[in-house]
């Protein structure tokens, strides 16, 4: 797996945020009902096969709440764990532990989906075929949603609309497609460009100009395929559109570079955890 980190600060300041979404105005009144000071031995188990992920996350939220409590991680950021594994085990009091207990396992639940689901479809292309997010991210969440899909073995795709540009279709209904190429390659100042065509003929007026990528988009694999052959001499190509688990083999086999696939953020399924204590 992709061995990357988000800065401490980063996870810190996230976390905040949640607690006080969580606490915010009296606390957690029930856990405060549990007085008597009890130091308890709590597990971290998955109850799914998975990659774990958002670790740090979990950790920092029970910091937060009490820097005495002991997080001791026994599986690795980005491993895979089966169903029953243990995860971590935290010791403290038990009042703050149960205080902390949804905001950490919704951090891991959520982070370790979006990278399971990455990984599934990892796993099912060859490894010349980079499987890519989107920008279809949970607003403001984007920075862990896309730390996810590197954990998952996936590729980031643009982080935002500064970093390159991204000629799609509404762009070019809006305007026309040859004078957006090269307005772009004239003040493209070190960015990639990258065009989307969804037939054959947008591409053969474009072939040739001096951009990064061609974007197919919804296109039958025999379409695609044939895209890929008539661009790959010029460009880096990437496929999107109809991506799910079922048809992302068949489209990496058209000889594509990249496939980029929305659902790997907008709707992955959060994985299960317990605190068992």
């Amino acid at each position: 797996m992709s061995q990357i980190k988000l800065s401490n600060y980063y996870i810190k300041n996230v976390v905040k945020l949640a607690l006080n979404e969580d606490l915010y105005p009296s606390g957690d009144i029930t856990s405060n009902l549990v007085k008597n000071d009890k130091i308890v031995k709590v597990k971290l188990i998955s109850n799914q096969h998975a990659v774990i992920a958002g670790l740090e996350f979990a950790k920092q939220t029970f910091k937060l709440i009490d820097n005495k409590i002991k997080f001791t991680i026994k599986k690795k950021e980005g491993s895979f764990v089966k169903k029953n594994n243990l995860i971590a085990i935290i010791e403290g009091k038990a009042e703050n532990i149960l205080i902390g207990e949804r905001v950490a396992l919704n951090f891991m639940s959520h982070i370790s989906g979006v990278a399971t689901k990455t990984n599934q479809f990892v796993k099912l292309v060859n490894k010349k075929c980079k499987i890519c997010c989107t920008r279809k991210t949970i607003p403001t969440l984007r920075v862990i949603q896309k730390y996810a899909v590197k954990l998952g073995g996936g590729t980031n795709h643009r982080f935002n609309l500064s970093d390159e540009f991204l000629i799609k279709d509404n762009h070019i209904a809006s305007s026309d497609l040859q004078t957006l190429v090269s307005l772009a390659i004239k003040s493209k100042r070190g960015r990639k460009i990258t065009v989307e065509v969804d037939n054959l003929n947008q591409l053969n007026q474009i072939i040739g100009l001096k951009f990064n990528t061609v974007l197919f988009d919804n296109m039958n694999n025999k379409t695609l395929k044939a895209g890929v052959k008539m661009a790959k001499k010029y460009y880096e190509t990437e496929a999107s559109g109809n991506v799910n688990l079922k048809t992302v083999r068949k489209i990496a086999s058209t000889g594509v570079n990249r496939i980029s696939v929305g659902s790997l953020t907008h709707s992955a399924t959060a994985i299960d955890f317990k605190l068992e204590i």
